[in-house]
């Protein structure tokens, strides 16, 4: 482990910050899994952040001219070159301390958040790229695994078996006909510090995840579970119901990846059957019991493949 990780006590629910660095009275939809988190993420960051925030749900919320709900210095970018505007503002902030014109030694944190649109699709290259050159940077996908701001189009985040606008449920192609990418495993691939998995559900969890990515020196990866009502067909008030049934079916797995070793921070050893996850969601309602095995399956698989990915390479 880590020294700097070593000597991080951990965010509990008796002292969870009281900075806010996302006020409240943006736009986003009742139920918002997404908002929940970027708020989470800015309380455990602090606020000597600079935030990049690719074009997105949570750029249109959050920034409707003259307004912002942003606490912490903001930029919003293009879809797909978030990683390498975060990449430029760590090289500016070196450059500016060695020319003494930033002093002290305080870390300042430098966060990305980018939707699945633009980490798993059209940002994919430019995160490549930052995350090959080891710039000090977090990067948080809130993954809510379709284009929702532009009308629920499928990405590459969307699950087997979704309908969405560009995937929809027909009589022959019954959604989503693709699986999930595998981001995690291309990122972890980088060989950088630290890569995790975090859901609002678990609130004190994906705090500490974020501040131990903040705390190490190099690049690091988050990736957030984050329900979208609107988009997926879910109520409002199940949004958080529905982000922790997806940790309790194995669905989305919490786990670490620090220098290479996978930790799991939930085991889930008698999971829920996949379709209580599954049926809390109008984007599913199509599927045959037939699917909902297939899907099964393979959710039972991959769980299986992260067992042994932390057995063979953990702690």
């Amino acid at each position: 482990m880590r020294e700097e990780l070593k000597r991080f006590k951990g965010f509990t629910l008796k002292n969870v910050p009281e900075y806010e660095g996302f006020a409240p009275g943006h736009r986003a939809c009742q139920g918002c899994g997404t908002v929940l988190p970027l708020r989470l993420a800015l309380k455990a960051l602090g606020p000597n952040t600079i935030a990049v925030s690719a074009t997105g749900c949570m750029e249109i919320i959050s920034s409707p001219f003259p307004y912002t709900s942003w606490n912490v210095p903001w930029i919003h970018v293009a879809f797909e070159n978030a990683a390498s505007v975060a990449s430029g503002i760590e090289a500016a902030i070196k450059a500016l301390r060695r020319k003494g014109k930033i002093r002290g030694k305080k870390k300042i944190n430098i966060v990305v958040f980018a939707g699945d649109g633009a980490t798993f699709d059209i940002g994919l290259q430019f995160l490549s790229g930052a995350l090959e050159r080891g710039h000090d940077f977090v990067y948080i996908c809130l993954d809510n695994e379709a284009y929702m701001n532009t009308g629920v189009q499928r990405s590459a985040a969307t699950p087997y078996g979704a309908h969405t606008t560009t995937s929809p449920a027909g009589k022959k192609i019954k959604g989503q006909v693709t699986w999930k990418k595998n981001l995690m495993g291309i990122v972890v691939a980088h060989n950088i510090p630290y890569a995790a998995t975090a859901s609002p559900a678990f609130p004190t969890d994906l705090m500490n995840k974020v501040k131990k990515a903040a705390l190490v020196n190099g690049p690091a990866f988050i990736h957030v579970f984050s329900p979208c009502p609107t988009g997926w067909g879910c109520k409002p008030e199940d949004s958080i119901k529905v982000a922790k049934l997806a940790v309790e079916t194995r669905v989305f797995p919490l786990y670490e990846v620090i220098d290479g070793k996978y930790i799991i921070n939930r085991k889930v050893d008698k999971p829920k059957p996949v379709e209580e996850y599954l049926k809390l969601q109008r984007r599913f309602r199509h599927l045959t019991p037939e699917q909902i095995s297939y899907i099964q399956e393979r959710v039972n698989q991959e769980y299986e493949k992260l067992l042994r990915l932390a057995e063979c390479f953990g702690e």
